[in-house]
């Protein structure tokens, strides 16, 4: 039964809308955070957007885990580390956000980013 419900779904071909529509959500979160001090890394293919913080010299000691709680605690902006997705939490200080929100929320989420 899943197999025709996602056969009939893809019929209705509402699905190849969400590459336009998830670039779209991309820019207008690059957009808001272009003033933030973190470097934002390209992005392709995904909802998510990496950022790295290797260049600032605060957080120089911050493991990737550390600086993701920091940006919890500190400006209520959750993140991912990428060190969790290597089976040895290799760690290059290196983070990455979600724009798949809606703009109000990414919208705050960039203007706590700029405290950074």
């Amino acid at each position: 039964p899943s197999q025709h419900a996602i056969a009939n779904y893809m019929r209705l071909g509402t699905h190849n809308e969400l590459p336009g529509f998830y670039q779209a959500k991309r820019d207008f979160f690059l957009a808001q955070v272009k003033s933030c001090r973190l470097q934002w890394q390209p992005s392709h293919g995904s909802y998510f957007v990496s950022a790295s913080y290797a260049h600032l010299p605060d957080y120089q000691e911050c493991t990737e885990s550390e600086f993701a709680l920091m940006l919890i605690r500190t400006l209520g902006v959750a993140c991912i580390p990428i060190s969790a997705f290597y089976h040895n939490a290799e760690d290059h200080r290196v983070v990455r956000f979600c724009f798949a929100k809606k703009a109000e929320t990414l919208t705050l989420a960039a203007k706590h980013l700029d405290k950074l």
